[in-house]
């Protein structure tokens, strides 16, 4: 096996995004072979070298696993929970594999969302650069004007960068009105700071829709693990090399 990357390598044995990953090798969480490694472009080979973090040694998943969840409202989408809230993995039955979410859906909102131990699977489906777009129903406190969905739709400034072209079409007028919204991006709070700049707040907020994978009959709470076939297909699609072994 060729060296990689200290981070993707991380990443690939679900240990943390590569983004997290990156930070655990700056604080100098990271030793290979005995050695502290705080750089970066380190690279090294998991059938060669001995990599630990915080003192345990990473090895790569003997099998893939991809569930998806419904989560339910008042639920985080974390491992664990410092403030002791619900977390999403206590809907989930493990075994000897050990999961994570991939993204996050905040406490007050629902719907769908993937699980699973394969780091660059995760990468690729939160990375706005794959272009895989997820679907939401929001109930927003008032209608956007035209102007202001045109707006919304090319993309409005939040945090001093402009988001991503987004889908947004409305499914029910009234007081209260649903839109469906489609994202390629999964910023922090996003969908309710979008509405917020145009002075509306969101009063639910549920995903329905990840690529081609929907929600469909799963109950709040319920999960099962994505077919073989959703599985080579969410790979074809985010241009993942080879056909993987599931658990």
């Amino acid at each position: 096996m060729p060296e990689e990357r200290l981070q993707k390598i991380l990443s690939r044995a679900g240990i943390a995004s590569r983004r997290k990953a990156e930070q655990m090798i700056l604080e100098g969480r990271v030793v290979v072979n005995g050695q502290i490694v705080a750089e970066l472009g380190s690279k090294a080979d998991l059938a060669r070298d001995h990599v630990k973090v915080d003192g345990k040694l990473v090895r790569a998943p003997r099998q893939l696993a991809y569930v998806v969840l419904n989560k339910p409202k008042g639920v985080v989408t974390t491992v664990s929970d410092p403030e002791g809230r619900p977390t999403v993995m206590e809907f989930i039955k493990q075994g000897r594999t050990r999961l994570f979410p991939v993204g996050r859906l905040d406490y007050a909102s629902e719907g769908l969302l993937l699980l699973t131990n394969d780091g660059e699977f995760a990468n690729r489906v939160i990375s706005a650069s794959t272009h895989l777009p997820k679907t939401y129903v929001v109930k927003a406190t008032g209608l956007l004007t035209a102007e202001q969905e045109k707006q919304f739709r090319e993309g409005v400034p939040l945090g001093g960068r402009r988001t991503a072209p987004a889908g947004l079409h409305l499914i029910r007028r009234g007081a209260n009105p649903w839109y469906e919204v489609k994202l390629i991006e999964g910023r922090h709070h996003q969908i309710r700071q979008m509405f917020k700049h145009f002075g509306l707040l969101v009063e639910k907020l549920r995903r329905v829709k990840i690529g081609f994978l929907e929600l469909a009959t799963l109950k709040p709470g319920q999960w099962r693990p994505l077919t073989p076939d959703e599985v080579q297909r969410f790979r074809r699609l985010l241009k993942l090399d080879g056909d993987v072994k599931t658990a």
